[in-house]
């Protein structure tokens, strides 16, 4: 996993088995937390004798599965797939509070707006609750899907928690009593990678999906308000693709006024705005076409987007919105301060960068089999038909053979 995001004024960077925190505005020590050199976890003597089912675990190569930030930027937490589940605090300086370990494997985190309560999701489709005031304490089992989780949100006032599955489904739950479902919201065709609940419209939902759609959603009543065909939008998408894009990243900027959407291995970005008022709630704002595909986007506190680029020249750009457009900004202090730190990790980005899809595995693959039925349906009547007309034929140069020799006797 490649990504980007903000804790206050530090930059943080995901890549490979490392995170990396540099501060935007001072020349304060970045900090570097490599998962191969973290506590490992303990042995249990009773593991020795487990079931075939742990002997066949897969082994974890200590590589970052997902990192979240609380919306205060005063707390981060990451997972790993060596199932590390480790807690930060960001200010005034750095420090790692806890180093937990999670049941399965995780696709997500999440911090509540109250900073009490961390959910993770993992692959197996169940949501567990980790304290942040105990964070020795374990987590908790919250709720469960039939399938893989992708994504998680929760509504601004802590009420609801929504979970995306590999089924394409959006599930709203009450967080007090998750078995209590609020809502489904359907309608996606495939997998369902990414959600967003847009801070300054509390009640509404984005979100981003492996069928190349984005969608809008009143989730408390599971209602589609309007829904977006990211490839029609798109006059550089390709139609020779197998599969259509997936939509990898939504976020919005501080202010809520852009609403940015990446697609994987797409080297366009598409903005919206949000309109309460408007018949149509989801606008199309502009298009940023950028040199190289976008591993991972951020906007910061004072929004402006920042780009985390496929390229070993420039990985890394800013781009602000001016004159209704997106300029890079290619001169700002705090490109240079963050460029600076961030070289001596190029080399793992771009061995990262090369590294195969996240999500194309994820992608339904369909069988014809009426088609194939049907050729060869035709084929054997072919068959059929041909052979019926040799013995046709046959049939008649041996009458016309035996009407040939009566006449000469």
């Amino acid at each position: 996993m490649t990504a980007v995001g903000f804790c206050g004024e530090w930059f943080i960077f995901a890549c490979d088995k490392k995170l990396v925190a540099i501060h935007t505005k001072q020349a304060r020590e970045r900090f570097v937390f490599d998962c191969s050199t973290a506590e490992k976890k303990p042995t249990d003597g009773k593991d020795d004798n487990s079931s075939d089912a742990g002997a066949l675990e897969e082994v974890g190569k200590d590589k970052v599965l997902a990192f979240a930030v609380s919306s205060s930027g005063k707390l981060m937490a990451l997972t790993d797939d060596s199932k590390r589940l480790v807690l930060f605090r960001c200010g005034p300086s750095w420090q790692c509070i806890s180093i937990r370990w999670v049941v399965r494997r995780c696709t997500s985190l999440m911090f509540n707006k109250a900073e009490n309560e961390l959910l993770a999701t993992d692959k197996s489709g169940d949501v567990y609750s980790f304290s942040v005031a105990k964070p020795q304490r374990e987590g908790e089992l919250k709720m469960g899907h039939l399938s893989m989780l992708l994504a998680v949100s929760m509504s601004p006032d802590d009420k609801y928690i929504i979970t995306a599955d590999r089924d394409e489904k959006i599930r709203v739950s009450p967080l007090i009593s998750p078995h209590n479902i609020q809502a489904f919201c359907l309608g996606h065709q495939q997998f369902v990678s990414a959600l967003l609940v847009p801070s300054g419209h509390p009640h509404w939902l984005l979100s981003g999906s492996g069928d190349g759609t984005l969608k809008l959603w009143e989730y408390e009543s599971g209602r589609k308000l309007q829904s977006w065909d990211l490839e029609e939008y798109d006059d550089t998408a390709g139609s020779e693709a197998q599969h259509k894009s997936t939509v990898c990243r939504i976020t919005s900027s501080p202010d809520n006024r852009h609403v940015a959407v990446q697609c994987e291995r797409v080297s366009t970005l598409q903005f919206f705005t949000l309109d309460q008022e408007g018949k149509e709630k989801l606008v199309p704002q502009s298009r940023l076409s950028l040199l190289h595909c976008p591993l991972d986007i951020a906007f910061d506190p004072e929004g402006r987007l920042w780009v985390l680029m496929d390229s070993i020249d420039a990985p890394l750009q800013i781009y602000t919105h001016r004159r209704d457009i997106w300029e890079c900004d290619a001169q700002s202090p705090e490109l240079n301060i963050v460029t600076e730190a961030f070289k001596p990790h190029w080399e793992t980005l771009e061995a990262c960068s090369r590294t195969d899809s996240r999500f194309e595995h994820l992608h339904k693959v369909s069988f014809d089999n009426v088609t194939s039925y049907l050729q060869k349906k035709q084929q054997r009547l072919e068959d059929q038909q041909l052979k019926r007309g040799k013995a046709q034929k046959t049939n008649g140069n041996k009458k016309a053979k035996k009407d040939t020799a009566g006449a000469g006797i």
